[in-house]
């Protein structure tokens, strides 16, 4: 719990730093850009909060050294394979030019970096025809870096509302740390615990305000942290089932659908922007439904309100993988549960035919826009 604390309190007050000096760098710390198809926010924000939670990390990680709360020597490697991919990210933040692709190879050089550092390397999914491919090596590291950049990108893919990538972080990180306390693997749950503490630290100016922004950086580094702790309880615990894995399948399967819908329904490139994810959906037409849009407090209201939807789904495989680590009948149920659920809502949303339970109250509608101002333009999405 020290570690929690520990990285509450200093993510917390290097976020002040950002939000109150952001201004004073302007160009390199503020997300000017309002017009992009993906962009959901009025006016300008700093978007370099993950480096807030990379500093909150590494101050956790330097205090345990006199507090002994966690492996200091281990936890520091560990946030040395994170320190490229969470780089790429903040460069893309700070230049607006680092293309996608070199971001994704910074997240594969961590990866690698991460294999051999820690030794963290998949060589079992349970299936056994795969697992004789993963016994060899180098497929194992080839297959460990491809599933380790996926997850990292996959953050960056679901940070679109406010509060949402960093609370289904914390809800994953506190699955992972669950289970490392039940199997005794001190590093990975004091590890999950600071990360805890150092989102936290970042989402009491996030959420539901979005007086900060995690960034690429932010993002690619939990992403990063959140895999590498998955592939070392699966590694260093055999009675760990792989299909544990399963408690970060949300940013994961919104990374896949994303590529099928790109690539295969509408014939685009997979890197292409677009406003057809279903945290993008949910924000257009249930929590901005029938509600006229030109208020910067009401529209960050609803954009907060949005993310909720995708916490709770989130939990489809989080608790079940928290409570049934050990049974990959289980797990499988929930993560086919969870893909159901998702492609169902997403089918509904899209279609324009939502569920009648997944829309707001009318008495909340009305509320709002009563204490509107009348628009002085048409609604667009910003």
């Amino acid at each position: 719990m020290i570690n929690l604390a520990v990285g509450f309190t200093s993510a917390f007050l290097v976020t002040w730093l950002v939000v109150r000096y952001a201004g004073t760098y302007a160009r390199f710390s503020l997300d000017l850009d309002l017009h992009a198809v993906q962009k959901m926010h009025q006016s300008v924000v700093p978007r370099v909060g993950g480096l807030a939670i990379f500093c909150g990390t590494a101050i956790t990680f330097a205090t345990s050294t006199f507090l002994h709360t966690s492996p200091t020597y281990e936890a520091f490697l560990l946030l040395s394979c994170a320190t490229p991919a969470f780089i790429g990210g903040l460069a893309e933040d700070l230049t607006k030019r680092v293309t996608p692709r070199m971001r994704l190879l910074c997240a594969l050089g961590a990866a690698l970096a991460g294999c051999f550092v820690m030794g963290a390397v998949i060589d079992r999914v349970d299936l056994p025809a795969i697992d004789f491919a993963l016994a060899f090596l180098p497929v194992g590291v080839l297959f460990t870096m491809i599933a380790v950049a996926g997850v990292t990108n996959a953050m960056n893919i679901v940070d679109g509302l406010n509060g949402l990538a960093s609370v289904v972080a914390i809800l994953i990180f506190a699955s992972i740390g669950y289970v490392a306390v039940s199997v005794n693997d001190w590093l990975v749950a004091s590890v999950a615990f600071a990360m805890i503490g150092a989102i936290g630290g970042f989402v009491v100016w996030n959420y539901p305000s979005g007086l900060v922004f995690l960034g690429d950086g932010g993002a690619y580094f939990i992403g990063f942290m959140m895999a590498e702790l998955v592939v070392l309880l699966i590694a260093r615990h055999p009675n760990i089932s792989a299909f544990f894995a399963v408690v970060a399948l949300y940013p994961a399967f919104e990374t896949l659908f994303s590529i099928y819908r790109r690539r295969f329904v509408r014939g685009r490139a997979v890197d292409a922007p677009d406003a057809l994810h279903l945290h993008t959906l949910i924000y257009k037409r249930i929590a901005r439904k029938g509600i006229a849009f030109n208020d910067k407090q009401h529209a960050t209201r609803r954009n907060s309100i949005s993310s909720v939807y995708l916490w709770l789904l989130s939990l489809i495989t989080i608790v079940p993988a928290t409570f049934f680590w050990n049974s990959p009948y289980v797990l499988a149920l929930s993560a086919l549960a969870f893909v159901s659920a998702y492609v169902w809502i997403y089918s509904a949303v899209v279609r324009f035919r939502t569920p009648s339970w997944m829309l707001l109250p009318v008495s909340v509608l009305r509320h709002a826009s009563r204490t509107e101002r009348p628009p002085a333009a048409p609604d667009r999405l910003h």
